[in-house]
């Protein structure tokens, strides 16, 4: 993911309807790669991001035998 910036230089203003439609053409002109990217960055700002917690636990149980 690298790094990202936020340009916040420019804004638009339009309504409802018309952004819905230039948000529906930006994602539609961007590959599916790019998409799946875009809704990993959004999932990890909503829920965090920790590396050492993202690998799967390592589960030990000893048992006695009869």
């Amino acid at each position: 993911m690298g790094t990202l910036k936020v340009e916040r230089n420019s804004f638009s203003i339009a309504t409802h309807d018309e952004q819905d439609i230039e948000e529906k053409t930006y994602w539609l002109s961007k590959t599916p790669t790019d998409r799946l990217n875009a809704l990993e960055l959004t999932r990890q700002m909503i829920y965090g991001y920790n590396p050492t917690s993202a690998r799967l636990q390592r589960v030990l149980e000893i048992t006695k035998r009869s």
